[in-house]
């Protein structure tokens, strides 16, 4: 009996040891990326610094087409199309029928902007 209980021990004991063991890590939140690449604003989104250095004409043109709290979602676009490192940075030449790269940084910008608004405004209309 004696010996049943060490072993049913002995095996529940690192199997609770490794959950909490997990969940101590999980919410530690230490960021062990050292790199500055993250915007203050949008932390714990791996955004490159090719691509924050366009955060100020992305909220430019949020602003102008009233998307501002899509900034980080316009943001992420870019970080997925182009890395920030092309010219057409939101790949947005194809949204009016150009061929791909057609763009300069700040026309792929403002189309991209004002494409994803419409975007957004057919989905609410849509419900």
């Amino acid at each position: 009996m004696r010996l049943k209980r060490i072993l049913i021990i002995g095996t529940i004991f690192p199997v609770l040891f490794s959950i909490v063991l997990f969940f101590g890590i999980l919410i530690s939140g230490e960021d062990d990326d050292s790199s500055n690449s993250y915007s203050p604003v949008y932390s714990g989104m791996n955004l490159s610094a090719d691509v924050l250095k366009h955060q100020p004409m992305v909220e430019k043109y949020a602003r102008e087409n009233g998307i501002t709290e899509y900034v980080n979602v316009l943001l992420a676009i870019i970080q997925v199309e182009s890395g920030g490192t092309a010219t057409d940075v939101m790949q947005s030449s194809e949204s009016l029928g150009l061929p791909p790269n057609s763009l300069s940084t700040e026309e792929s910008i403002k189309q991209g902007c004002k494409y994803f608004a419409s975007l957004l405004s057919s989905c609410k209309a849509k419900g």
